[in-house]
């Protein structure tokens, strides 16, 4: 029997209490087990060897290579892309290539082996080649902060975390299931917010203004509808929301904004070079 310091006896605790004291309990170790996760993951995104994302890199642009389309598109894209690294800090430097794709899907990302896809419905959709370099600029950011890596470095972590329960020593179990996780995975807001700052530094060091910075997520955000352009919205925050981070930190840093270059002829789609 208990008793409490009056002498008076302490009823069992009912089964709802039982519930909820488990359910706490098992929250707990939730909490705990995913701070291990995360931390973890933080981590081999640092530790990830050249050698392997080159590796995955690769498997992943095979994925591409019946679309993919050298030629003069392509490099036009890597001059461009070029102009932009060149601002970069020595320790920033990479050897970034674009790969051009010319399917309609309006969409750009970042892929290990220090690749940035690029699609011809991206081309279509901005106005300026203003745009166009905001938009490297940002995948550019990625890079510099391997934000490109980290659905790379979860799948690692949850082979660790199942080879340890399970004694399992095969780690990698395949480079499609890596791959996979680069092109599905979506980034936070606080990581494209880093990413879009990187490349409206990029930008502004390029033309010595702001002009075309916001103007491609600003028409994203009226035109968000569109089924072409699902698949940007699909894996990136809601434009507006950027558009308006953008301007407070144009206005915070005093970025001007002037008038901006025209998209390269040679990237202009059929209708654009007709008008010229």
């Amino acid at each position: 029997m208990l008793l409490d310091r009056s002498g008076h006896r302490n009823p069992p605790p009912s089964p709802r209490q039982l519930l909820a004291l488990l359910l706490g309990f098992v929250a707990v170790i939730g909490l705990v087990v995913w701070g291990l996760f995360t931390l973890l993951s933080a981590l081999l995104v640092w530790l990830i060897p050249p050698q392997l994302e080159a590796q995955i890199g690769a498997a992943l642009v095979r994925e591409f290579s019946q679309q993919v389309q050298p030629g003069a598109i392509q490099d036009k894209l890597n001059e461009l892309q070029d102009r932009l690294e060149a601002k970069l800090a020595d320790k920033d430097k990479r050897d970034l290539r674009v790969i051009y794709i010319p399917d309609k899907v309006v969409n750009a990302f970042a892929v290990p082996g220090d690749r940035i896809i690029i699609f011809r419905g991206l081309l279509d959709y901005v106005k300026s080649e203003n745009e166009l370099m905001m938009v490297l600029g940002h995948e550019i950011g990625h890079f510099r902060n391997r934000d490109h890596l980290r659905g790379i470095a979860q799948n690692l972590t949850w082979q660790i975390v199942f080879a340890l329960f399970l004694g399992d020593s095969s780690i990698l179990q395949s480079i499609g299931s890596l791959t996979a996780a680069v092109t599905q995975s979506s980034f936070s807001q606080g990581q494209e917010l880093a990413a879009d700052r990187v490349g409206l530094d990029l930008l502004v060091k390029v033309y010595g203004h702001a002009g075309g910075a916001v103007d491609f997520f600003d028409r994203l955000a009226k035109e968000g509808k569109s089924p072409a352009i699902l698949a940007f919205l699909s894996t990136h925050p809601h434009p507006q929301k950027r558009v308006q981070q953008l301007q407070q930190i144009m206005r915070q840093k005093g970025y001007t904004i002037l008038p901006t270059t025209p998209l390269p002829p040679v990237l202009q789609n059929e209708e654009g070079r007709e008008a010229r």
